[in-house]
């Protein structure tokens, strides 16, 4: 008996060795401190976001939803490589996946543009911080459900407008909204050179249904009208077909209207007034916003790159697109103050020059992310009313406050009909 209690004494009175790991030393970061992060529908553009973001220390990818099995393979070995085990788990239902992973605090969203709000819709209801790709609305209303969700819910939210956190941008946002041109009145944005305005209500040929392991066709569809399996949807051929895209201009003005709105310091709000232009793009409309300052839409001939920008004002221009080594100006002296320019807006901000960083900040801060819910809502907005402007081929008046036009058969397509029994 006694040697029993000297054992249990000396064991009880050992050290309880704790990982330093476990301490956040040696720069690792506490368990309790780890954002734990799922994905949704990750495919390129979303890979390239995972691949932004498992490098951040505070992360940690555990589980991928898809309805394509190839897809959440495909990210579980990504992950699962990273970490250097088999963790990663996979589910194809996200109703399951929401349901099981209380211990997901954000999600990425990646899937095609039909799903983007009612998946954000639905993680924040659940719970979680979202990071969702653009364009993140497929009307006015979905936007507005959006913001009322993480409101609702006390939810960070970031979409993926990444340039409103790149420094070429950023100086040229800081020189219009400063007055180092002068009053800026107008802003030129950049739509995508392909594709048009109007997209068609076809359906692709039928073709035979895969099992529902390989492809859950029903939950691809999601809320979007029942139509046929096509193989080419799946492999982004849904581009161009009305249900389930945004157009060439909500392709990259999702991105580019926020930033000429970032400029033109018109990100709480939208324009009032588009003009119609007989061509079927939209390149060349007009819009203009409540102070008399414009915003002109443009596929080529104002930068080199894409999602483009330029502001114009009494005393001089600047301009940025990807790929920049530094932003276009109109007087080379403009670009002495780039560095004091780019540090001061971080400085009195916050932001990193990071898109993913900010987002994953403010996961910890529940400060409002660079590109909350909210600029989401009034940038893709003007998306939307720009499209409908040329669906209905006439000159629109739209009313920000209200989110309604001054004609009726435009406030029609402020919704969409959803499949049940998917509702935001």
């Amino acid at each position: 008996m006694l040697k029993q209690t000297a054992l249990v004494g000396g064991a009880l009175a050992a050290p309880y060795i704790v990982p330093s790991s476990v301490l956040g030393r040696n720069g690792a970061i506490p368990p309790s401190e780890k954002i734990v992060v799922g994905g949704l529908g990750i495919g390129g553009r979303g890979t390239h976001d995972l691949k932004w973001m498992l490098p951040e220390k505070d992360v940690q990818f555990v589980a991928v939803c898809d309805a394509q099995k190839s897809r959440r393979e495909a990210v579980k070995k990504v992950v699962d490589d990273k970490y250097g085990n088999n963790d990663c788990a996979v589910y194809a239902d996200m109703r399951e996946f929401l349901a099981k992973r209380t211990d997901i605090d954000a999600l990425l969203i990646a899937t095609g543009d039909r799903w983007h709000a009612p998946a954000a819709i639905m993680a924040m209801r659940a719970g979680k911080d979202v990071f969702s790709e653009k364009p993140s609305c497929m009307t006015i209303a979905e936007g507005q459900a959006v913001v009322a969700a993480a409101k609702q819910h006390g939810r960070i939210y970031q979409t993926g407008t990444q340039r409103l956190s790149e420094a070429n941008f950023v100086f040229c946002f800081e020189m219009a909204r400063s007055g180092r041109l002068g009053e800026v009145h107008t802003a030129r944005a950049h739509i995508a050179p392909w594709d048009a305005a109007e997209m068609t209500h076809e359906w692709l040929p039928p073709e035979p249904v895969p099992p529902k392991e390989e492809v859950d066709w029903d939950l691809w569809l999601g809320p979007c009208p029942w139509r046929p399996f096509n193989s080419s949807y799946v492999r982004g051929g849904w581009r161009g077909h009305y249900d389930f895209h945004t157009s060439c201009i909500g392709e990259w003005g999702a991105h580019t209207f926020a930033q000429a709105q970032a400029g033109l310091n018109m990100l709480d709000t939208s324009p009032v007034e588009y003009e119609y232009v007989k061509n079927p793009t939209g390149d060349g409309m007009v819009t203009t916003f409540a102070n008399g300052a414009k915003m002109i839409l443009h596929r080529e001939g104002w930068w080199k790159g894409s999602c483009g920008m330029r502001f114009e004002g009494p005393d001089g221009w600047v301009a940025a697109a990807d790929g920049y080594k530094e932003p276009d100006v109109s007087n080379p002296a403009m670009l002495a103050d780039f560095d004091k320019i780019v540090k001061d807006y971080i400085e009195r901000t916050g932001r990193p020059m990071n898109h993913m960083r900010d987002f994953l900040d403010c996961v910890h801060s529940r400060k409002p992310a660079v590109a909350n819910a909210e600029v989401m809502f009034h940038s893709m907005s003007t998306v939307h009313a720009a499209n409908i402007c040329m669906w209905l081929k006439r000159d629109m008046k739209y009313d920000p406050a209200k989110n309604e036009f001054a004609d009726a058969d435009a406030n029609g397509f402020r919704s969409r009909p959803m499949r049940a029994p998917w509702a935001i």
